[in-house]
């Protein structure tokens, strides 16, 4: 499997702990997420890892084209290519905390299609068009991937289309692999390409502590925040949503919040969603129980996990012990 993980960058030493970490225990990919008001500047922060780190691939796992316009992220990630050594990747999303905490929309499918096809048009060193915009960036010496984060069909298929890989936010359990791929593969096959040039990551959350009690009272609040995106608000029943789960789903979509803390997590218990959550999105406890679950979700298809550390217990620790004691078995 290849493994790499994505945090939300509070601090210098917090971007430069995890880079290091990144590097010593053989991660392969270390992703910066775009969240104003949660985190520093995710282009500042990413700079700081791609100068800390010299193996994995540093990724924006990821911003959106609302609150930055494509042009503007296709100029930045070449420039970070270029601090890099040429390790970079681009994800772009629909956007989440990224907009609504700035009080913005979301782009749809085809939104996301377009700009994506865009970016990855300015990277190649052509004139690009979208609308009234257009760029033109002959300086570029490689064109990082552009990957699309999705959660939902059309979105996913649009993946499939354009992209030169998918975050996919769905799931880890056998059912939610095999759907989500499957609208990658449709996207791909209907634009006359190959399934196999999209690169697929599973996004998971991850905390690993010593003390599994820990790990799983603090997850909650990151599967809130996940949830907020991964389970839509329709057609529940087509989205691998047990019945009786369904109502409260939907409350905690009412309820939760894009600045997650403490309330979150309750929350999540209040409602009685924790075990079917976790089970879904994410991995956490102590080491044993994150090598089991990982093993699981290798088992049922997945051959590479991007893992959000953002809301871990202590997320330098977690990428260490799961580096130490989960990676060489994987």
């Amino acid at each position: 499997m290849e493994i790499g993980f994505f945090f939300w960058p509070y601090t210098v030493e917090l971007c430069e702990k995890l880079a290091r970490a990144a590097d010593r225990y053989g991660y392969a990919m270390i992703g910066i997420a775009d969240t104003p008001g949660n985190a520093m500047d995710p282009w500042v922060a990413a700079t700081v890892v791609a100068q800390a780190s010299r193996l994995a691939k540093v990724a924006i796992c990821v911003t959106n084209l609302v609150s930055r316009h494509p042009a503007v992220s296709a100029a930045a990630i070449a420039s970070l290519d270029l601090v890099s050594g040429g390790r970079c990747v681009l994800g772009i999303g629909a956007g989440h905390s990224g907009t609504k905490n700035l009080g913005l929309g979301r782009a749809n499918a085809n939104e996301l299609a377009d700009g994506v096809a865009f970016i990855k048009t300015a990277l190649a060193g052509k004139p690009a068009q979208l609308g009234e915009a257009n760029t033109h960036l002959p300086w570029i010496k490689r064109a990082p991937p552009v990957f699309l984060a999705a959660s939902h069909p059309r979105p996913l298929q649009a993946a499939g289309r354009v992209a030169d890989g998918a975050f996919v936010n769905y799931g880890l359990g056998a059912d939610n692999i095999a759907q989500s791929t499957a609208d990658i593969i449709a996207g791909a096959t209907a634009a006359g390409r190959s399934p196999s040039e999209v690169e697929i990551w599973q996004i998971a959350a991850l905390d690993c502590t010593e003390d599994r009690a820990v790990a799983r009272r603090k997850v909650g609040a990151i599967l809130a925040f996940v949830t907020g995106y991964v389970i839509g608000e329709k057609n529940l029943e087509t989205r691998g949503v047990p019945d009786h789960l369904r109502k409260p789903l939907l409350e905690l979509r009412r309820r939760y919040s894009t600045r997650p803390g403490e309330a979150d997590i309750a929350l999540v218990e209040e409602l009685g969603l924790f075990d079917y959550l976790s089970r879904r999105l994410a991995v956490c406890g102590n080491p044993d129980d994150c090598l089991a679950q990982t093993r699981a979700a290798k088992a049922a298809g997945a051959s590479r996990l991007m893992f959000t550390v953002s809301l871990a217990d202590d997320p330098v620790r977690t990428v260490e012990l799961f580096g130490e004691h989960v990676l060489p078995h994987v």
